[in-house]
């Protein structure tokens, strides 16, 4: 499908004149790709009924606009879309429909303005999440859209008693268990991480009893375990490391090379540095136990500059007023070389400069799925048609991180997941284009 570009205002405050022939569709899920699934249905004249287990929507959104929200990213629309690696070519259908300068002209119209980072990435003035989605939910709100709080989508029903033309959902409520009947229906369930905020990764199950192929949920953006010593963690957890670079080579040879800064934890580490490399060292773990990443403490010296200042006579400074004097090596980067070093290296200059060059260290683990930033994994696209509809489920759409695809921070998950419920919205208006209205 070709979806056209076009973000849909509504500025006149109500519903557009009802042209699909008086079909409802249930979206279930509160992110933003069900929100945007939402508002492309609303505006062509749809009745939608949005449902979510969560007693407010958007609360993953929120939270990722807690630090500053980063809506997406204003580098050139080829690197953009290479960012999605296996996924590259679905995701750019997606893109090309509803990109970064359509999200950002969708944000403008909000009421948003939005702005360029020295980073390249892009954000709203105010830097919140809160006011885009305040502005967002009046709109829908306005345009008709009916919203079901505290709803927790427990599968299909057999019950055809509104005609087999329409698809019956069992729901959870404050009220008990009841079921809603829609023309279609859009799953925006989310991934599996952060359950607390409404991402839980329930409905895996759902859907493969219905046998659509689901790619196991894992952990990507996130931290790792490292097995640090009880004093190194204890002095150092929560410091973050500053100005390094983290190089890592796979189990095919590649060497990978990030530069920038993360956190020590109690168990390992986390932080930008780590998320950006996280997808490759999760599947090194994964195939072979471990993953040795190396740490340049100092990217911007050379070794040799490093050995000379390392083997300059500290008399009766200690190691640590000396490295810091002369490398400026100290705190938590000096802590990393007591762990990571042994005793007899810190004698041999040479040795101890590679070490401040090259600094490897193991990890073994990434941390638990909740903790994640986000999930890869989860409805496979060989399921779906290029509508985003289930193969086998007619009527049924998927969009967002529930889907089987991963991309680094910096705009680029929250961009993906408005474009999925762009696309998976137009995609549903197609599908009820061809469908008789149910009397």
């Amino acid at each position: 499908m070709n979806y056209p570009k076009k973000t849909g205002q509504l500025r006149a405050g109500c519903r557009m004149q009802n042209k699909q022939g008086g079909h409802s569709v249930a979206v279930i899920g509160g992110g933003p790709a069900g929100l945007k699934a939402a508002e492309v249905l609303v505006l062509a004249g749809v009745q939608v009924d949005l449902y979510d287990a969560m007693p407010t929507v958007g609360r993953k959104f929120l939270m990722a606009g807690k630090g500053g929200l980063n809506i997406t990213h204003a580098e050139p629309a080829e690197i953009f879309a290479s960012r999605y690696g296996a996924r590259r070519a679905q995701i750019k259908q997606w893109l090309d429909a509803f990109g970064p300068a359509e999200l950002r002209e969708w944000a403008l119209d909000l009421g948003v303005t939005t702005f360029v980072g020295t980073s390249g990435r892009v954000f709203p003035a105010e830097m919140k999440a809160a006011p885009l989605l305040r502005a967002w939910l009046h709109r829908l709100r306005k345009a008709g859209v009916q919203f079901h709080m505290r709803h927790r989508w427990k599968g299909w029903t057999e019950d055809n008693g509104q005609g087999a033309k329409k698809v019956a959902l069992c729901f959870n409520s404050p009220e008990g268990e009841h079921t809603v009947y829609a023309d279609a229906v859009v799953l925006a369930l989310g991934g599996g991480s952060w359950s607390k905020l409404g991402s839980d990764g329930t409905w895996v199950q759902l859907l493969t009893q219905r046998g659509i192929p689901v790619s196991p949920l894992r952990p990507t953006n996130c931290g790792f375990d490292a097995r640090w010593s009880e004093h190194f963690s204890s002095r150092f957890a929560g410091h973050p490391v500053k100005s390094v670079a983290v190089t890592f080579v796979d189990s095919a040879g590649i060497s990978h090379c990030r530069q920038g800064d993360f956190v020590v934890t109690a168990g390992g580490v986390e932080g930008g540095l780590i998320y950006a490399l996280s997808a490759l060292l999760r599947d090194e773990i994964a195939a072979k136990g471990y993953a040795e990443i190396f740490l340049d403490l100092m990217p911007g010296k050379e070794l040799a500059r490093i050995i000379s200042e390392v083997a300059h006579p500290r008399g009766s400074r200690s190691m640590s007023s000396h490295l810091q004097s002369r490398a400026n090596i100290k705190g938590v980067k000096t802590g990393l070389l007591r762990e990571c070093v042994s005793r007899a290296d810190f004698d041999h200059p040479d040795r101890l400069a590679a070490a401040i060059k090259a600094l490897p260290i193991r990890l073994i683990a990434p941390r638990p799925l909740d903790e994640a930033i986000s999930t890869a994994g989860g409805v496979m696209f060989e399921a779906l048609n290029e509508n985003l509809m289930v193969r086998e489920l007619p009527g049924i759409f998927c969009a967002g991180e529930m889907l089987d695809w991963e991309a680094p921070t910096g705009g680029y998950l929250l961009t993906a997941c408005f474009a999925s419920g762009y696309c998976a919205g137009k995609g549903v208006l197609e599908w009820l284009e061809n469908k008789p209205s149910q009397a």
